[in-house]
């Protein structure tokens, strides 16, 4: 539900807005503030966002506000000489606030920040060497987000990262030169992704792969000339793939090759 759709103006310690106590009764008089709408009291974010969207000349007023939400706001529209003390707020979502206006001489240190979702977003921001120091974070959804921004020859120092999710992403994205490692990583997705990035001429290496799915890419995609073996696979539908493929070049499969892989769904 949008937070203009609740039908009370209710402020951060729970009492009712009282406009005639705001100091800012002269910017309701000229339409710059609205109850239910853009309100500085009010606890609700988005008509705290607001507020110092049509009054950004206040924010600077409010960036040691008590009231988290009134921080985070502020940080969005004050001046930016005032945002590095920011940095040092105990709520995350102003630290993120501040953050995201900060060039990144200011954010370094914002990498081993206590909260994931700050060191998340700062990952999402740096880029190259930067994020070296981020290749051992504790979160593995941390270093999901530095796989993602990593430039790809550097991507090598995450081939063995302890969590396969994080070595999907560097499947899907390091240099050709190094993916055949991963092709032999332990968990089948990995493999997989691998394998989709694979050269057909590279693929035969793949050919009695434990998994399924793996072997499949490789009678799609490899050389014709490698895949007869795939016509005899455990599974039916690598199997029908190596065989209309085969016989698309006009190759006839051996009737002597029989793999034992079976279907091996996580």
């Amino acid at each position: 539900m949008s937070t203009d759709d609740i039908d009370e103006a209710i402020e951060w310690q729970g009492a009712a807005v009282d406009c005639a106590t705001c100091p800012h009764q002269d910017r309701l008089a000229d339409g710059r503030c609205k109850p239910l709408r853009a309100c500085v009291q009010d606890r609700y974010a988005r008509r705290i966002d607001r507020f110092f969207d049509w009054n950004a000349d206040l924010a600077r007023d409010y960036v040691a506000h008590p009231y988290f939400e009134v921080r985070a706001c502020a940080a969005k529209a004050a001046e930016i000489f005032l945002l590095p003390a920011m940095l040092d707020d105990p709520e995350e979502a102003v630290r993120w606030s501040a953050a995201r206006r900060l060039p990144r001489r200011y954010i370094l240190r914002l990498r081993n920040d206590p909260h994931r979702e700050v060191r998340i977003r700062i990952a999402g921001r740096l880029e190259g060497t930067d994020l070296l120091p981020m290749l051992s974070d504790e979160d593995y959804a941390v270093r999901q987000a530095v796989a993602k921004r990593l430039p790809a020859d550097m991507l090598v120092l995450m081939i063995n990262d302890a969590d396969a999710s994080v070595r999907r992403i560097v499947a899907s994205r390091i240099a050709q030169d190094a993916l055949m490692r991963l092709a032999r990583d332990k968990d089948p997705v990995v493999r997989l992704e691998a394998a989709k990035r694979l050269e057909p001429p590279d693929l035969g290496g793949l050919l009695k792969d434990a998994d399924w799915r793996v072997r499949y890419e490789v009678a799609q995609r490899a050389e014709p000339e490698i895949i007869a073996p795939l016509a005899h696979d455990a599974d039916p539908l690598v199997r029908e793939c190596a065989i209309e493929r085969l016989a698309a070049c006009g190759k006839e499969p051996p009737s002597n090759v029989i793999f034992a892989q079976k279907r091996s769904d996580p």
